[in-house]
């Protein structure tokens, strides 16, 4: 068995990444208006050449830009969309973690116009990722999927008068996407990752129960948004790698949802038209592996064996016994390794150092050398 050399490789990970302070402080300043938007991206781009040679250097294969010129992995992408929000009010996602709960609270979205694309998003920031990485390394793009425009408000987020059928808001939607997948692969983006919280979040009972409670059909949700993410990936260019990640919430090592992909599991793994799943696999929250039985040959699928969540490094040992167990349901070859989520989903970032990121990062590729090289 060998490693690949087309994504996802067999070492990989997520996206995001910690941080460093003088980024952090620059957004402050910036925010402030002691700053301006030059000064703010001279610092991004000396932070973002700095993590690409650090990506490389612990021996991955593929790198991003560690979302540094965002806040939030998703809703700076969404407010790009045309036809898209931002309201007054706000929006509480409530998590927890193994020292108590807490509160994100961030600006809701109203779909109040014709759902399109105007400018390329993120197409600046891939450019400049693309010019960084180097021969030998692959540059990522991560996006938030189509679904997650819907999951945040429902169908009531969605001005009736501006779409008073909800297949059309769906149409339109994938076609933006689609639209935003062909500008990419024109800047030389050949991996492409759509990350959705959704698909795992609808595994949880509590979860479903809250968008019932909204007025949407929790039940079949999931199906709805598999059709729609098919349908804005369906006429990807050839050669351009599609994965999607799915996680239930990281927030400052915190999560939002619990339980197994058992719901989703039949539909999502046989019917999703991508070319690997990105599985948060890092404890008992995300359940066992018997729901891989329903992987497709051909189909990756990359194991988030890794918290994010702590700085504890984890045991070669333990993670190779876990790999082993996985490949009871999906054969070894149709295997890769990768962290559960990012490491910073939001500026604000997890809870463990610099250098405890990295040393997660270089164990990865070791495993996979050992177990894949």
């Amino acid at each position: 068995m060998t490693l690949r050399d087309t994504p996802p490789f067999r070492a990989d990970h997520v996206g995001s990444l910690l941080r460093p302070a003088r980024l952090l402080r620059a957004r402050e300043e910036h925010a402030a208006g002691k700053i301006g938007d030059d000064e703010l991206r001279a610092v991004e781009d000396d932070a973002i050449r700095e993590v690409v040679a650090m990506q490389r250097d612990v021996g991955l294969r593929s790198a991003t830009d560690g979302e540094f010129r965002r806040t939030s992995w998703h809703m700076d992408f969404i407010y790009q969309l045309g036809g898209i929000s931002r309201t007054d009010e706000k929006i509480q996602v409530h998590f927890r973690n193994a020292e108590g709960e807490l509160d994100f609270e961030s600006a809701a979205l109203a779909v109040d116009a014709p759902v399109r694309l105007t400018d390329t998003i993120f197409g600046e920031a891939f450019a400049f990722l693309a010019r960084t990485v180097g021969p030998g390394v692959t540059a990522k793009l991560t996006i938030p999927s189509p679904s997650m425009v819907h999951y945040r408000g429902g169908r009531a987020a969605i001005d009736p008068a501006v779409y008073p059928d909800e297949d059309q808001f769906w149409t339109d939607l994938s076609a933006a996407y689609a639209e935003q997948v062909r500008r990419v692969h024109g800047l030389g983006c050949r991996y492409l990752q759509l990350d959705d919280t959704s698909l795992a979040y609808l595994n949880d009972p509590a979860q479903r129960a809250l968008l019932s409670s909204r007025g949407d059909d929790a039940e079949h949700q999931h199906l709805r948004y598999i059709k729609q993410i098919n349908a804005a990936i369906q006429d990807r260019p050839a050669g351009l790698a599609v994965t999607t990640h799915m996680c239930r919430g990281n927030f400052r090592s915190s999560w939002a949802a619990e339980g197994g992909y058992d719901f989703v599991a039949e539909a999502l793994f046989s019917e999703l038209a991508v070319d690997g799943f990105f599985l948060e696999y890092d404890d008992e929250r995300s359940g066992g592996f018997a729901p891989l039985r329903f992987v497709p040959p051909g189909k990756m699928v990359v194991l988030g064996l890794v918290t994010t969540k702590r700085g504890e490094l984890e045991s070669k040992d333990t993670l190779k016994r876990r790999i082993d167990e996985a490949a009871k349901y999906v054969p070894l070859e149709q295997l890769c390794l990768s962290p559960q989520c990012g490491f910073s989903s939001t500026v604000e970032g997890n809870v463990l150092s610099y250098d405890e990121e990295v040393a997660k990062l270089r164990l990865i590729a070791e495993i996979a050398e050992e177990v894949w090289g």
